[in-house]
């Protein structure tokens, strides 16, 4: 696990990513942790190895342009089950301060315990639904909101837009159908107050980006459960 493979390297080269001296020994050590925690939970069903560096480091680290673009001080990752991008993105950016949001009790735990085993002080996890964030402490507040593999793009709107300050963004990793979940967002981002300004294929996915325009209604988020039981 801590030989990193040569398709990575390769990968980030082409995208521009610099990484500092010690970010993939820190990168290793939390794959490691990572595939040793996934025996007691399901937090990944990416093989170990090569897959892992591509489709958790290397799929993470797509953002990091956006988070450098942002000028962002503060990210927060919605869903950020057992780390992906949220974490991988901490480790290799310790200026900025991150949120990571998991309301599964033993998957937060993960990430306190990985957080503090990779020195990053600059991570907070918070076991809440993302709802009740939007609603409360983190609304319209945050520079930029990430998140993958939580929900479609209509749901995950509600979920994300209302933490994010006007002017800020919210970047969803999609996959192959990312077009599909914009056409079905029209309602959603009028509503929400977000436009899309960008969609950028990476070689592990679809960077969906979209910038927040205004405040969102006060009516939105609603109650934990109702985005996904009847989205917009």
């Amino acid at each position: 696990m801590s030989d990193v493979p040569d398709e990575f390297s390769s990968a980030i080269a082409a995208q521009g990513i610099e990484l500092e001296p010690g970010d993939l020994e820190r990168l290793a050590h939390y794959l490691r942790l990572l595939y040793a925690a996934n025996g007691r939970m399901n937090l990944t069903a990416v093989p170990a190895g090569a897959d892992a560096w591509m489709r958790h480091i290397f799929d993470s680290l797509t953002l990091l342009p956006l988070v450098q673009q942002a000028e962002a001080k503060s990210v927060v990752d919605v869903g950020s089950g057992g780390g992906v991008p949220g974490l991988v993105l901490a480790a290799v950016v310790p200026t900025v301060e991150f949120t990571l949001v998991e309301s599964v009790g033993k998957k937060a735990r993960f990430l306190e315990e990985t957080a503090s085993s990779l020195a990053c002080t600059n991570v907070r996890v918070r076991q809440v639904r993302a709802e009740t964030l939007g609603a409360g402490d983190l609304r319209e507040c945050v520079d930029l909101v990430v998140s993958r593999a939580v929900a479609r793009l209509p749901i995950l709107l509600e979920y994300c837009l209302p933490m994010v300050r006007t002017g800020g963004l919210f970047v969803a990793i999609k996959g192959e159908q990312a077009g599909a979940e914009v056409a079905a967002s029209v309602h959603a981002l009028g509503e929400l107050r977000g436009v899309v300004v960008d969609q950028t294929r990476t070689p592990t996915g679809t960077l969906v980006v979209i910038e927040k325009t205004g405040k969102t209604p006060r009516r939105y988020p609603r109650a934990a459960g109702e985005p996904q039981r009847a989205p917009l």
